[in-house]
């Protein structure tokens, strides 16, 4: 039958979600911390070993025999170590472990010289393990127990972040779920990711969308990184890594590669131009995007918060691929500078403006997709032509109370010939 002490050793992995040998660490460094508070010194190294069963304790002062020092050696290599330091700090930099290599070390704490080594281990050899058994002479004080209360809250909380840093680690390029906490004052949005809190910067919102507190919201994983106050988590929800992600999720022929992302161009919150190609000829592309009765890609469109889809036939033809980005207008003919990688895109006149877009959106996705400068041009008219490079990019950041349009099935895009 378990003891008092390892139920509630138990009770604490399955209320953190740690395993018991980590707890079970956390528990025997926090009686180390007590035992040199109430019986040791600062130069021991002391290691506990604990029977939660039995209640019983072993203690050690563990040390690594080094070889013999002389005092004025080691005071030589301290007053260098000092000189160092002091140089490092007024070239204003850190002193790197490799230009403190040549100097004698010794930590009385860490290690202990051979010829007294040689007192508790008579054939102790340079770079042994020394443990020296240590009594424990009563119980424990009250400032002991206090020492040993905060040390093994902060070894469980460390060990806590560990588990919850390597979770979300694996989970970096992913699609996560969480609840929106508040915007700070920098205009970043805090999201609660259950265990731990992840971050929107403003750069990566998206304009038409809001961020009330307590709104479930799918974010896109940026990056996990261990900081000085544990696990920061990046997310984005302008990414266009975030569309890539969803597509592979919800279209089974993605995620088997049987169908190919050729390239993406997103103005977040608004459109994205999605380039599908397939070596299968069994296979429709656009079609295997869409999904039955667009079932495919309204699932998409909702994850996307209503963002417009333009599902793109990726084409080696380089004239043919810019004439399908600049779907849904109909372009009578392409040219190619190849030197300077412009094209020209003609176009009927009641098919200029559907070309260019609002604000010139569509012809400036059309040219983040294929890479080349886009200028469109109405036939019968050169002066009125528009250039890629001339349409105004929209801006990503919108005010917290603007509420998104309502997207439709009906008003995605397939661009096909």
């Amino acid at each position: 039958m378990a003891s008092e002490i390892s139920k509630a050793i138990q009770f604490i992995c399955t209320e953190k979600g740690l395993p018991y040998e980590t707890v079970l660490e956390a528990l025997e460094s926090a009686l180390g911390a007590a035992y040199r508070k109430d019986f040791g010194n600062r130069q021991q190294n002391i290691k506990i070993k604990f029977d939660p069963e039995t209640g019983d304790m072993q203690a050690w002062d563990e040390k690594e025999v080094t070889e013999d020092i002389s005092d004025e050696d080691l005071e030589k290599a301290q007053a260098e170590l000092a000189a160092r330091r002091e140089q490092a700090e007024i070239e204003d930099r850190i002193l790197t472990e490799e230009e403190t290599n040549d100097l004698v070390r010794f930590n009385p704490k860490m290690h202990i010289m051979l010829t007294p080594a040689k007192e508790y281990k008579p054939d102790a050899a340079i770079g042994d393990i020394i443990k020296i058994t240590l009594t424990i002479p009563s119980d424990f004080g009250r400032m002991a127990a206090q020492t040993a209360k905060q040390v093994i809250i902060q070894k469980l909380r460390e060990a806590e972040r560990n588990t919850v840093f390597e979770d979300f680690k694996s989970q970096e390029n992913a699609i996560v779920q969480g609840t929106v906490q508040r915007r700070d004052r920098n205009g970043a949005v805090i999201i609660d990711l259950g265990k731990i809190v992840g971050v929107i910067p403003v750069e990566e919102q998206v304009m038409r969308e809001q961020y009330r507190p307590g709104t479930r919201l799918r974010v896109y994983v940026i990056s996990v990184s261990s900081g000085i106050r544990g696990p920061e988590i990046i997310l984005s929800r302008s990414n266009k890594k975030m569309v890539e992600t969803v597509f592979r999720q919800e279209i089974p022929e993605i995620a088997e590669g049987l169908v190919e992302i050729k390239g993406i161009a997103r103005d977040p919150g608004n459109r994205s131009k999605v380039a599908v190609a397939t070596s299968d000829e069994g296979i429709d592309p656009i079609g295997s995007c869409i999904g039955q009765r667009g079932s495919r890609i309204t699932t998409i469109i909702d994850e996307l918060g209503g963002e417009k889809i333009d599902i793109i036939q990726y084409s080696t033809n380089t004239a043919d691929y810019i004439k399908h980005a600049l779907s849904p207008a109909k372009v009578s003919n392409v040219t190619l500078d190849d030197a300077t990688k412009e094209a020209v895109a003609h176009v009927q006149g009641d098919q200029f403006s559907l070309a260019i877009g609002r604000g010139g959106q569509n012809v400036r996705l059309a040219a983040e997709l294929t890479g080349w400068k886009i200028k469109v041009v109405q036939e019968g008219d050169e002066t009125t032509a528009v250039s890629s490079e001339d349409a105004p990019p929209q801006e990503s950041i919108a005010p917290a109370d603007t509420v998104p349009e309502e997207t439709t099935v009906a008003e995605q895009t397939v661009a096909t010939e």
